[in-house]
């Protein structure tokens, strides 16, 4: 399977391009590798599939914003329709509407430059999309997980298992003879012209219920609840959406069902801040710590670690345990490593003292290496606030 190309170069507009000039760069494409104009040709075919899949994406400013950020991880891997497997129905029923003004619809094209061009036969029905939020801990994240929700959406119809016939027979319907698609005079801007349009009759499905379900009222689908399993990727991040094909509400007789849209949510962890795949912990040692040095245990997402503090230890550094953080995930949704655990050290400096700890630290005052001299507070500063 052929890598997939970003969505920019796809269309052949930059990453700042407006909504106008990616919706012209999407027309053009359209065109250029319209199946009615490429009769036969796969490879146009499969452009013209690539194109409407950037474009939708890109046309949408919340899924473009996604995209930016997170990739091709972003969208669940794929983008959009592709996710449940992009059709040409899909293409047709969503982006027709960019030709208008053009007096033609993306479906009508044919008609124009071919002279009546192909039949996209009986309408596929697609289920509508759900979307889902899933909060994640940290620890989740790291490893990946699999989830369990419980959703109420449309489900196929057991008692005619989704074809919405009592008796699981239709029949042809007369007015379009099954091929869902009528056609008609329509004047555009060559004059009168014929164009194809969906069935009234039928609602461009082809076939017609005598004997409807009693239950689902022919429809095909009831409203019910349903347990589905998701698995996650490690190294998500919140804000991310993933896609789950095929998972969101159940289509009407037979059709197509529609995706489930998954938002990742991070639950805030005791002990980490997390930066990209990196982890920051705040470490705060006593005095006696920072200047003999020593070893302390500090929390790590798969347990506990010991760290050496080295004698004269500065507030302020950052020590740095490799491969102590998240994975990371290209935009592809591919691990490639995993990130650092920062740990950043303070000093505790108590505000209350004993006599007893008064008087030793009153003796220590005088002595030559404990006040700071001109190159220990250059360095100090450097160090802490890089000034």
């Amino acid at each position: 399977m052929a890598e997939k190309r970003d969505y920019y170069e796809v269309l052949g507009v930059e990453k700042n391009a407006s909504a106008e000039e990616i919706k012209k760069a999407y027309r053009k494409k359209a065109i250029q590798y319209h199946p009615d104009k490429n009769p036969g040709d796969k490879e146009a075919e499969e452009k013209f599939k690539e194109a409407a899949e950037a474009y939708e994406v890109l046309s949408d400013p919340q899924k473009r914003q996604r995209y930016d950020q997170y990739g091709f991880a972003g969208m669940g891997g794929a983008g959009g329709f592709s996710g449940g497997g992009m059709t040409m129905e899909d293409i047709f029923q969503h982006f027709g509407d960019i030709f208008e003004g053009a007096g033609f619809d993306l479906g009508d094209i044919g008609n124009m430059f071919m002279g009546g061009g192909r039949s996209r036969g009986p309408r596929v029905r697609r289920g509508s999309d759900m979307r889902v939020k899933v909060r994640l801990t940290l620890e989740e994240i790291a490893t990946g997980c699999e989830k369990k929700i419980k959703v109420r959406k449309l489900v196929q119809c057991k008692d005619c298992n989704g074809s919405g016939s009592k008796d699981g027979n239709t029949e042809t319907c007369p007015t379009c003879k099954g091929s869902g698609r009528v056609v008609r005079q329509q004047r555009g801007i060559f004059g009168m012209m014929q164009v194809q349009a969906e069935c009234d009759a039928c609602q461009g499905e082809g076939r017609i219920i005598k004997n409807k379900c009693p239950k689902c009222g022919g429809e095909g689908v009831l409203r019910d609840e349903d347990i589905i399993t998701i698995t996650i990727p490690a190294g998500v991040m919140g804000g991310m959406q993933l896609t789950v094909p095929g998972k969101g509400n159940a289509a009407p007789r037979g059709g197509v069902a529609g995706d489930l849209l998954v938002l990742i949510e991070e639950e805030e962890h005791k002990d980490f801040i997390r930066q990209d795949s990196d982890l920051i912990y705040n470490l705060l040692l006593d005095m006696p710590t920072a200047v003999l040095g020593g070893q302390v245990q500090i929390p790590t997402l798969t347990g506990e670690a010991k760290i050496t503090i080295t004698p004269g230890t500065q507030p302020g550094k950052v020590l740095r345990m490799r491969g102590k953080g998240l994975p990371r995930i290209d935009q592809y949704g591919r691990s490639y490593g995993t990130g650092d655990l920062l740990i950043n050290v303070g000093v505790y400096i108590p505000e209350k003292l004993n006599k007893e700890e008064r008087k030793l630290i009153e003796q220590l005052q005088d002595s030559p290496n404990i006040a700071p001299g001109a190159s220990e507070k250059k360095s100090f500063f450097q160090n802490l606030f890089g000034i």
